[in-house]
């Protein structure tokens, strides 16, 4: 049994947006925080750490539009874009709740947090970006190599397929499959069709709006919201870390340190709930 399956358990629900029905999950009750995960994750992806959290809040995950049960509509051919998500992050959050929201995002999910907190302020009480890619914080000749990176990644999936592609961005990201430090008794997802579905999906329309993404820096300096950027202890040298640090001096915020890397939510689902609960009780007022 997880922690928390017996006193809280899953509920589903959908909600509609432009182009498409999301999938979203609810466990637990208090204040509302919502995770929004990263690549080719769904609602489900961090379950061991959902566990954890619902203990003290009701928290909501969801899967993002095309993947596992957020389906598309027919014939909507619509670019997509990080700005696309954040409206269907608002549409969610407005279906849910009218009060302000604890948000976590990590990688894309960080982005459209971080997208969500520019656009609309009044929706977000604290953001934790963790590691968000934004990779045009970068100066020259950084910004030119990551930028040309994701670019060659897209390629290598039209390519040679999901496989070497993900394998690419997982290198990337610091994440070696099989040499992956866990928690005691934190299971990672095998790789299966359903996952590479997903994975195909974030690598063909994902990934290219990651690359093309510039965050709001002048609404996110003024926003409402409190921005907390987070580093995972396991990233220095990463292209990702230095986004966050460079996020966080480019928006005069405090960096926060998280166990694990680049999916600690995953491996260090204890460890990473705690950190996150001290971080809240430091700016949340409930």
């Amino acid at each position: 049994m997880r922690y928390g399956e017996a006193m809280d358990e899953t509920r589903n629900g959908t909600v509609r947006v432009p182009g498409a029905q999301l999938h979203y999950e609810t466990r637990g009750s208090g204040p509302l925080l919502l995770i929004l995960q990263g690549g080719d994750g769904d609602a489900g992806l961090t379950e061991d750490l959902v566990g954890r959290l619902s203990a003290h809040h009701r928290v909501v995950t969801y899967d993002r539009r095309g993947v596992s049960r957020s389906t598309l509509d027919d014939g909507d051919t619509r670019p997509w874009s990080l700005g696309l998500h954040a409206d269907d992050v608002h549409r969610l959050l407005a279906e849910l709740t009218g009060e302000p929201a604890i948000v976590l995002g990590s990688s894309i999910g960080a982005l459209i947090g971080l997208d969500l907190a520019a656009r609309h302020p009044e929706q977000v009480g604290v953001l934790v970006a963790h590691e968000p890619p934004a990779m045009r914080l970068l100066p020259e000749p950084e910004c030119a190599q990551a930028l040309t990176f994701l670019s060659e990644a897209v390629l290598t999936y039209e390519e040679h397929g999901v496989g070497p592609a993900m394998m690419k961005m997982l290198a990337f990201n610091g994440i070696d499959p099989g040499r992956m430090e866990t928690e005691p008794g934190v299971a990672m997802p095998e790789p299966n069709p359903h996952r590479m579905a997903n994975a195909a999906l974030f690598l063909s329309r994902d990934l290219p709006a990651v690359r093309d993404y510039e965050p709001d820096v002048p609404a996110l300096r003024t926003a409402a919201p409190v921005i907390v950027p987070a580093l995972g202890q396991a990233s220095a040298g990463l292209a990702t870390h230095r986004c966050t640090q460079l996020l966080a001096e480019t928006i005069d915020r405090q960096v926060v340190e998280f166990p694990g890397g680049h999916n600690g939510m995953m491996t260090h689902p204890v460890a990473f709930s705690s950190r996150l609960r001290e971080t809240l009780d430091a700016h949340v007022r409930l």
